[in-house]
């Protein structure tokens, strides 16, 4: 009988689905308080380089030390694979999904641009091409694999895979040949602890690299989001605090330091609620209204969420008036009896998509 696990990497606590299929794996386990769940700094591990690989510490650790499964999957504590009930998938779809194919990636992203040039927006491009340069040294066959994903306008985030477990294997005797020699030459000692998470961020593509040299099939899994990305939960925990107590300047300073070190808080598929554009005006008309002396937005609520639910809905009476030149009785009730000030109403109106 084949045998499925499927790891969920973590470094956060959180609440684990409640199918044995799934096991919770600790990811920089070496530098962190245990939270109770299987470690990847036991056995031959590379645990205390996670600021540098991210989850590939956990996907190292399973590769040199876990050996009992014939499918073997990679999942975060907040995305999983999901079937087309919107639930998470079962060890029987699993192994009736990988029947015909060789891998189950993440749903493809379409990129603006280049895969490269995409990848170059967010980070360090040439560690990207010294991947390529390395891929060249030690596997010359697979360059012209590498050449072909860089130039596709797709790719699969993550690092989400299920695959068998001897491929698996291989995988990654590929990948971290690739990086450790990597490290001999890359040099990550200005970057911050967002962008140090460099071999993380290349791998994401990289296993397409080898899909496309190794011609595997592939197939492409929904992959679902069952909570915000810790850091976001807790960057919007403190906006809620600032704005509670009035600190405005405060609030929009944090803001962007925060921005600058974690850019990654205000992906879609971190702030899945897509808050963070709104907190950023909402920041800015509660700051502008008390230097003008306004008792506007912040007479409706000093809660955080509330004024966002405010802020939608005035948008909304804002974008009809943009496109039908009027307001109706009901929308004017709204924006009078909910202190929309001419600030709030004109810094929506320039913000407008």
């Amino acid at each position: 009988m084949m045998k499925t696990q499927i790891f969920v990497m973590t470094h956060k606590k959180f609440n684990p689905p409640n199918n044995p299929i799934y096991i919770p794996l600790q990811v920089g386990a070496a530098l962190n308080p245990d939270l109770g769940y299987m470690r990847d700094d036991v056995g031959d591990s590379i645990s205390a380089l996670n600021p540098y690989y991210g989850e590939l510490t956990g996907m190292y650790w399973l590769w040199k030390n876990y050996h009992d499964a014939d499918l073997i999957g990679v999942c975060h504590y907040r995305r999983f694979f999901f079937n087309e009930r919107g639930t998470l998938m079962t060890q029987e779809e699993y192994e009736t999904a990988l029947q015909d194919v060789d891998v189950m990636v993440s749903n493809c992203i379409h990129a603006p641009t280049s895969y490269l040039e995409y990848f170059g927006n967010s980070h360090n491009v040439k560690d990207m091409l010294l991947a390529g340069d390395i891929i060249k040294m030690l596997f010359p066959e697979d360059t012209q694999a590498f050449e072909e994903v860089m130039h596709q306008e797709k790719y699969y985030f993550g690092n989400l895979c299920v695959m068998r477990k001897s491929l698996f294997d291989a995988y990654c005797d590929w990948l971290f040949t690739i990086f450790f020699e990597m490290e001999k030459y890359i040099d990550v000692s200005s970057y911050d602890d967002y962008h140090k998470r460099i071999f993380g961020f290349l791998s994401e593509e990289l296993l397409m690299v080898y899909i496309t040299s190794k011609k595997l099939k592939i197939k492409e899994g929904h992959v679902g989001i069952t909570a915000e990305k810790a850091e976001t939960v807790e960057f919007k925990l403190a906006m809620v605090q600032l704005v509670r107590t009035g600190q405005f300047t405060e609030a929009r300073k944090l803001f962007y330091d925060f921005l600058k070190l974690r850019p990654d808080v205000q992906l879609e598929l971190s702030d899945i609620k897509n808050e963070i554009p709104d907190i950023e005006l909402i920041l800015f008309i509660l700051e502008k209204e008390k230097e003008e002396g306004i008792n506007g937005m912040y007479k409706v609520s000093h809660e955080l969420p509330e004024l966002i639910i405010h802020f939608r809905k005035t948008k909304t009476i804002l974008t009809n008036y943009k496109k039908e030149g009027s307001l109706n009785d009901l929308a004017k009730q709204y924006l009078t009896c909910n202190y929309v000030s001419d600030v709030m109403k004109n810094i929506i109106l320039l913000n407008m998509d």
